[in-house]
């Protein structure tokens, strides 16, 4: 069965499905005992939007970044690759959970053509020649596994259907080994604000890998319509100073702010 490469059907998606109530105004409050004495009864009572975005500010100014881990943010990503998961973990003051290639049999598995490929037409024939040998491999794997293992179980005095039934996870378990890092997987990911301060500062660089930039932008769109004070400076650290890539700099800040000015000119436009 040939596998299938991602189209505009199928193509990179992100959503937020799910975020703190009111985030600015929590992290508000989380400040708010900080630097007065009111209680927790009292703690929200005066939060109007102009002394939430005041605590914000001062927040921001003195550079004190522990309240705003109070809020967080859960995204539904699909349609990218192992690569993109491989690096997106690395973001350690983070949650995910990802679809398991051991429980999940990859039929007929669909995977990422990185742009620098999809341009270039006698490349892209390769790589889709290459996924389609891992694929026709992976299941050559899994049926020859679980075949074995079937037997061996059943040996063991364990019925076909019960037999089957552990020898096709087993099987999936060592045939996943053969998969490409272009083979698409899917996740929910949390992180709190601060997290994510930190996520968009290296993953909107335009140093970046392309795949978790993509994503880093799209969640940047998500959430600054929820929280535009917290993400007012949010992007790459070129946004509000030098480059820190030194000589690895892309030299082009200018045109990254103009990039980002726009991104958030549209949000606040809707």
């Amino acid at each position: 069965m040939p596998l299938q490469a991602k189209t505009e059907e199928n193509k990179m998606l992100v959503r937020l499905i799910a975020h703190t109530n009111d985030p600015e105004k929590t992290v508000a409050a989380a400040a708010k005992l900080c630097y007065s004495d009111s209680g927790i009864q009292t703690l929200l009572e005066g939060l109007t939007p102009e002394k939430t975005a005041a605590f914000l500010q001062k927040l921001s100014d003195l550079g004190h970044a522990s309240p705003i881990e109070h809020a967080s943010f859960t995204f539904g990503i699909e349609g990218v690759s192992r690569t993109f998961l491989a690096q997106v973990t690395r973001h350690r003051i983070a949650s995910f959970s990802v679809q398991s290639q051991r429980y999940v049999r990859l039929e007929d598995f669909r995977y990422v053509i990185p742009p620098e490929i999809e341009a270039i037409p006698a490349a892209k024939e390769q790589f889709i020649q290459a996924m389609n040998a891992d694929a026709a491999k992976y299941l050559e794997l899994v049926h020859a596994l679980e075949d074995a293992h079937t037997k061996t179980l059943m040996a063991q005095g364990l019925s076909e259907k019960e037999a089957r039934s552990k020898a096709s996870k087993k099987a999936n378990e060592d045939a996943r080994f053969v998969l490409p890092n272009a083979c698409e997987t899917k996740m929910v990911m949390t992180m709190n604000c601060r997290s994510l301060l930190n996520f968009f500062n290296l993953r909107c660089c335009n140093r970046a890998q392309w795949e978790i930039r993509a994503v880093a932008d799209e969640m940047l769109r998500l959430v600054l319509p929820l929280a535009p004070h917290i993400f007012a400076s949010a992007g790459p650290r070129c946004l509000t100073g030098p480059c820190p890539e030194g000589r690895m700099c892309c030299g082009q800040m200018e045109e990254v702010r103009r990039k980002y000015q726009q991104l958030k000119g549209e949000v606040e436009n809707g």
